[in-house]
């Protein structure tokens, strides 16, 4: 480890990988700080038992020639090195509503032409709501690259709009309003709260195409830290910081645990921005700026059950499924995932089950030690895990008696390994009613001070890499960094 550094990245998921890749290789001798003993954040994978699963990265979209992803991963020089395997495109999402399963096609028209099948009168609204969600997406520079006279510019008017106040003004027809609200869970969305903006973003970017990794997400983590160390970059893991140094005007460099110093000409946090606000203490960053990131609302976190099946029993599903058992999307689900062992998969080794989890149903175990929370918390997972695969034999007949093995993990798991505050899927809750107070710029008020991650513009795996070229657009510029990525 040398002694300075022209940046120190606090935290190695997606936008510290990606920042670490964009800055070293245009030269900058750059550090990546690790808690953990590897790299990847929610990109982590994990086995039991010689099955894998994936922690965040379940499957990715706008993968073709030209699209979004496609665009970005060319640059980061990985899009060739992927091994994936394409959802079914006549149904890459299902959405189970009130007794029937309704698929999301991909392309627009067959989008619209499938759904109509089950609403034949409401053709031209479907029609209507796909393409506007291709429009509002496309209006995002860094998204569609165009309109590049301002990389920085916001959609500020259909961050105001809520989804399901859209939606509504779209249809009356209740059923078809909670079907488009199917995808939810992609966001943590929260019916009165989120943002169109958001649901247009994810809904584009899957209805271009969308993908499962064949063998894991981890591919991601491996390929963009063996470039970082090629272009002289480092990845220093098992080294947590647990303060950031000021002089009387700038950031100066991090300190670990252990109490080793690390200088930097900038730093940037790729970690939650309020666990960033308990490493800083410094004039230069005013109380109620703190005060407002800690107070932001977080989106839920999920109970997961991890499936390990007996070999060659079960059928591989190759589109991922949505369960709403109640009135309203917006009242609790299931979200049903095989994972992609090899190319033409006939049948499932391992798949993960989802539902959403509020912080307070794990609050009073949070300060015991992982692995060994008790007798309760155990009771706990194991009644949860008992209901939600029920739950799920109820849809698909059968599967339990194939199941060789399971294991589960809270928010409490969440938030020790990803450290997500409160254990939360999709960081701080964005809120159409509180614009202001919910948005996080990628800027402090200490100009060597920076932000990346998925708390930052938008999550999930666009939104943190379009946040990360913004980040590091500060640093490189950002219409040298574009042109960069545009002739990649």
């Amino acid at each position: 480890m040398n002694n300075k550094y022209d940046v120190v990245i606090i935290g190695s998921g997606l936008g510290g990988l990606v920042c670490g890749y964009i800055l070293s290789k245009n030269g900058l001798k750059i550090a990546i700080v690790e808690k953990n003993n590897i790299p990847g954040g929610c990109l982590q994978t994990f086995v039991r038992k010689g099955a894998k699963f994936e922690t965040g990265m379940h499957y990715i979209g706008s993968m073709k020639e030209g699209q979004p992803l496609h665009r970005f991963f060319k640059y980061l020089s990985i899009a060739d090195r992927l091994e994936l395997s394409r959802l079914d495109t006549s149904g890459y999402d299902v959405v189970s509503f009130q007794g029937d399963r309704y698929a999301y096609a991909n392309d627009k028209k067959p989008f619209a032409d499938t759904l109509a099948r089950h609403f034949p009168k409401e053709k031209n609204s479907l029609a209507l709501y796909i393409n506007r969600m291709e429009n509002i997406a496309e209006r995002s520079p860094l998204y569609s690259f165009k309109n590049m006279d301002n990389p920085y510019w916001m959609d500020q008017s259909n961050m105001q709009i809520g989804v399901v106040e859209y939606i509504r003004s779209l249809t009356s027809n209740n059923k078809l309003q909670n079907v488009l609200a199917g995808i939810m869970p992609l966001y943590g969305g929260m019916a009165e709260k989120t943002p169109l903006y958001y649901h247009a973003l994810i809904t584009d970017f899957y209805n271009k195409s969308a993908y499962r990794f064949i063998g894991g997400s981890d591919i991601i983590v491996q390929l963009l830290s063996e470039s970082i160390l090629n272009f002289g970059g480092e990845i220093i893991t098992n080294a947590l910081v647990t303060k950031v140094n000021f002089d009387h005007e700038k950031a100066t460099g991090v300190t670990l645990l252990d109490n080793r110093r690390i200088d930097a000409s900038k730093i940037i946090s790729d970690i939650h921005p309020a666990l960033l606000m308990d490493m800083v203490d410094t004039p230069l960053i005013r109380k109620a700026y703190k005060q407002r990131i800690r107070n932001i609302e977080q989106t839920n976190s999920n109970f997961t059950v991890y499936i390990k099946f007996k070999k060659n029993t079960v059928p591989y599903l190759n589109y991922n499924y949505y369960h709403y058992p109640g009135a309203s999307v917006w009242d609790g689900h299931f979200f049903y995932m095989h994972m992609c062992n090899e190319p033409c998969q006939k049948f499932v080794k391992s798949a993960v089950l989802f539902e959403s989890m509020e912080w307070k149903e794990v609050e009073r175990w949070q300060k015991l030690p992982r692995g060994n929370r008790g007798a309760e918390y155990e009771d706990f997972k194991a009644r949860k895990a008992q209901k939600m695969l029920m739950n799920l034999e109820r849809q698909f007949p059968g599967t339990i008696t194939h199941i060789e093995d399971y294991w589960t993990s809270t928010p409490l798991t969440y938030r020790d390994y990803t450290g997500t505050l409160n254990g939360s899927m999709y960081g701080i809750l964005r809120d159409k009613n509180a614009l202001t107070e919910t948005f996080i710029s990628h800027r402090t008020k200490v100009p060597n001070l920076l932000l990346a991650g998925q708390n930052i513009n938008a999550h999930g795996i666009m939104g943190v890499i379009i946040g990360s070229v913004l980040t590091c657009g500060d640093i490189l510029g950002i219409d040298k960094l574009t042109k960069e990525i545009k002739n990649a």
